[in-house]
């Protein structure tokens, strides 16, 4: 039944899989609704989504309202006559859209619903050291989220993996995995299955929007805590944390890589330490191996790099949640260690808001 006419929707790189996918399995795509054209990047240009960009190669009609609700916009959609909408990665759709074709309107989720409902869920996993996740198709309905689920893939993840590397691997099994669901859903061998059913056997958590306040570095919970909370959010938009240089602004850096050094430490948490060509920074219960930063403003470099250009000019003091700490650089000055008094993070806002997401 691939002559179902089928509209998508979806704005960024992850739903061109899934656009292609259904190219290349032959369905017919009436048109494909995105967002707007935008300014973008240091130069403001105008610049088109991905999804966008693959339509107009594939020769397909597209759509670009700027509001979902516009009575132009939903005579166009109506126009269309679909039996059925693909929604990947797009926004939240009012009930007059998802329930307007006949057999509904299915959306591709990366996580194992009902866990991890909301804007990040391939990040949040990482981020709370789930070994595995998966992909979910399921019915919109009016809560996001939560509507009958079609078909899931379980997917597992790599103790080093990050967001960026895991986003990759299920953007290509989300695209296979729509087109056997819409393939079923048109033969009518697919039958749905409330969120509610499976919710026993799911550990329910959320996938929030994220926000500078939980990107924050949270040094005083576990190195293992730690480095998930960094690879969860790489590359993009990056944990981050601050340093305190002597008689000059605080310096605001992105944590790209770190790696577990799977060894105890008696240094406070936030504390460095070089040994060799290596940086450490102590955690709770233990020390992880910092790999690659980037400074604001600054292109990416080795943690290295950066803490000893600084650390040959200045005393260090590296912003935490705890007391005081050592810094003991063990490769430039072996004779000396620098101290400093951590002080909490910016604002008692920002840690008492990351304190909510353990």
């Amino acid at each position: 039944m691939n002559n179902a006419r089928i509209v998508f929707m979806g704005t960024p790189g992850f739903a061109v899989a899934s656009l292609n996918a259904l190219h290349e399995a032959g369905f017919a795509i009436a048109a494909v609704v995105t967002a707007p054209d935008r300014p973008a990047g240091r130069g403001r240009e105008i610049r088109s989504s991905p999804v966008k960009e693959r339509a107009l190669e594939l020769g397909l009609p597209i759509l670009q309202p700027e509001k979902l609700k516009d009575p132009a916009f939903i005579a166009s959609l109506r126009a269309l006559d679909a039996d059925l909408f693909v929604v990947v990665a797009f926004r939240m759709l009012p009930e007059m859209v998802w329930a307007m074709p006949r057999l509904g309107s299915l959306n591709l989720h990366a996580s194992l619903l009902p866990s991890y409902r909301g804007a990040a869920p391939i990040n949040w996993a990482i981020m709370h050291g789930e070994v595995e996740t998966g992909i979910s198709t399921f019915l919109i309905r009016a809560e996001i989220d939560t509507g009958d689920l079609l078909l899931q893939e379980k997917c597992p993840i790599g103790p080093d993996e990050t967001a960026g590397e895991l986003h990759d691997r299920l953007m290509l099994s989300g695209g296979r995995l729509v087109v056997r669901t819409v393939r079923e859903l048109l033969n009518g061998t697919l039958a749905s299955t409330p969120q509610r059913d499976v919710a026993d056997r799911v550990a329910a958590r959320d996938a929030p929007k994220l926000t500078p306040a939980n990107c924050r570095i949270p040094w005083n919970r576990s190195a293992q805590q730690v480095h998930d909370h960094v690879r969860g959010l790489s590359p993009s938009p990056a944990a981050w944390t601050e340093m305190i240089r002597a008689g000059k602004p605080p310096m605001h850096f992105k944590v790209l890589r770190t790696r577990l050094a799977h060894e105890r430490t008696t240094l406070d948490p936030g504390a460095i330490e070089l040994r060799g060509s290596s940086l450490y920074v102590a955690c709770a219960d233990g020390l992880v191996e910092m790999l690659e930063v980037q400074p604001e403003g600054k292109r990416r470099m080795s943690a290295r790099e950066l803490f000893v250009r600084i650390a040959r000019c200045v005393p260090l003091r590296v912003r935490t949640d705890r007391g005081t700490a050592r810094i003991v650089d063990s490769t430039l000055a072996p004779e000396r260690t620098l101290r400093s008094k951590l002080k909490p993070l910016l604002v008692a806002g920002f840690s008492r808001s990351y304190q909510q997401n353990p």
